[in-house]
């Protein structure tokens, strides 16, 4: 199964029935439909809520996240190193590819050992005439994407893992600056764990983070991502959902599967729930691959909604064949990954309504009050304000959990800010559901090297 076609006819006569069901429901019950609605909201917001906080506690006090150390990697031997290749797709990146070059050969790995693909376009032409002027070193080699399907990161990694000869294969991203001893702290963290380990994820976090606003709450909520999420996530045994870099995999087992849907803009993510359909897993380990963070907004919201748009590529692939899904990871690791998935894009979107709904309720409460009242009795509306309290206050303090665990001391006061991140978070949810219809594989370019440009005018 791959995300080339949306949906399967079977989802598309499901979300048809559903939707005729609420229209005549409205027609004919607005009253009860409403509420029914919002009832269910509730009850999923609440259960998001728990299993945050559930999340949280066993990263916190039960973390399975590999820690190694320097000792650690002095103590072993040259001729331990197994060979180990790393895939850079790139396009548009010529302004910073000689940053990503240099980069990769301050890497603390045998040369010899090494093999680095950089997967150019063949219509980016810019990129290629940088990449064909730099003295590269022998072990690094330019992979040409051909021109033709979809034109998405996921595509031109599965021709470069065509050509892979390492044991161990790795994506790294043209701005990416990864502490230098990562790849061996992951050819060891593979040595330590069992072979159902299919993957290790590095921690992503940002060199930039004091650069304006938006980088210092992107940087608080990455910091909740890979330090607390994703380690909670692997505590409890669950399905992880990939970080889009730093994700270093046996190549033969890679191989196998098939590697990565061309077609999902989210390829990181599906290939998370594939490996734990697959009883394969995913181990964190405690090294981190520093990034640049988006600090223009257009930008951002364009990097989020192909996140968001790839998100629901994985829902609906995963779950075209609900029996099966359950079949292969049980009903727990379903129903997380239905929740990861499909509820929290979808709550992208309902926030907006509900945040404007309770305004209004507030601003215009002579007028609009009773108007609102009518759709929250009492047995929905006391869960849904004590959904409202709890589900904010935890939301607000993960982010400064995350940031006090990862010794950010600065940025835990952007939790209190984090509303703002969601707002955005809904723009960008509206706009990856409209591409998802008119343009599904459509790869919604991230500039990077902003911060570059920003000193070369200085």
């Amino acid at each position: 199964m791959n995300a080339k076609k949306v949906l399967s006819v079977g989802q598309k006569v499901t979300l048809l029935i559903l939707f005729a069901v609420i229209i005549l429901g409205l027609y004919f019950g607005l009253r009860t439909t409403v509420i029914t609605i919002l009832s269910v909201l509730t009850l999923f917001y609440s259960i998001s809520i728990a299993f945050t906080i559930y999340i949280m506690t066993k990263a916190l006090f039960d973390p399975q996240e590999i820690q190694l150390n320097n000792r650690d990697l002095a103590s072993i031997h040259d001729s331990f190193w197994p060979r180990y290749t790393i895939l850079c797709p790139l396009y548009q990146e010529a302004n910073i590819l000689p940053d990503f070059v240099e980069n990769m050969t301050r890497l603390d790995y045998p040369k010899d050992r090494l093999q680095c693909l950089i997967l150019l376009e063949c219509d980016d032409q810019e990129t290629i005439k940088v990449a064909e002027r730099l003295n590269l070193p022998p072990y690094f080699q330019i992979i040409f994407v051909p021109n033709y399907g979809p034109k998405t990161k996921p595509k031109a990694c599965n021709f470069g893992l065509k050509e892979a000869t390492g044991d161990y294969i790795v994506i790294y991203d043209a701005e990416d600056r990864p502490d230098l001893n990562q790849l061996k702290m992951a050819a060891l963290a593979f040595n330590y764990s069992r072979r159902e380990v299919a993957c290790i994820q590095a921690k992503l976090n940002f060199y930039n983070p004091r650069q304006n606003i938006l980088t210092r709450l992107f940087t608080a909520e990455y910091t909740l991502w890979f330090d607390l999420i994703l380690p909670g996530l692997q505590a409890a045994n669950a399905p992880i959902p990939l970080g889009g870099t730093s994700n270093h995999f046996r190549t033969k087992l890679l191989k196998e599967i098939g590697g990565w849907d061309s077609y999902n803009v989210t390829e990181d993510c599906d290939l998370g729930v594939r490996l734990s359909k697959l009883k394969f897993k995913t181990a964190i380990i405690d090294s981190i691959t520093w990034e640049e963070a988006n600090s223009k907004l257009v930008n951002w919201l364009r990097q989020r909604s192909r996140w968001i748009k790839g998100y629901l590529q994985t829902f609906f692939v995963h779950t075209r064949n609900p029996l099966s899904l359950v079949g292969d990871m049980g009903i727990r690791n379903s129903f997380i990954v239905f929740l990861v998935t499909g509820f929290l894009p979808l709550a992208s979107l309902i926030n907006p309504v509900l945040w404007l709904v309770t305004i209004c309720y507030f601003v215009f409460r002579p007028t609009l009050g009773p108007v609102i009242e009518q759709f929250f009795p009492a047995y929905l509306l006391y869960p849904s304000v004590l959904c409202l309290l709890v589900g904010n206050f935890v939301f607000l303090y993960s982010y400064m959990i995350a940031a006090a665990k990862k010794k950010f001391h600065g940025f835990t006061r952007y939790g209190y800010l984090s509303a703002f991140s969601w707002i955005l978070i809904s723009f960008a949810g509206w706009y990856a559901v409209i591409q998802l219809i008119f343009k599904p594989h459509y790869w919604e370019k991230t500039k990077h090297g902003l911060i570059k440009q920003e000193a070369d005018h200085v």
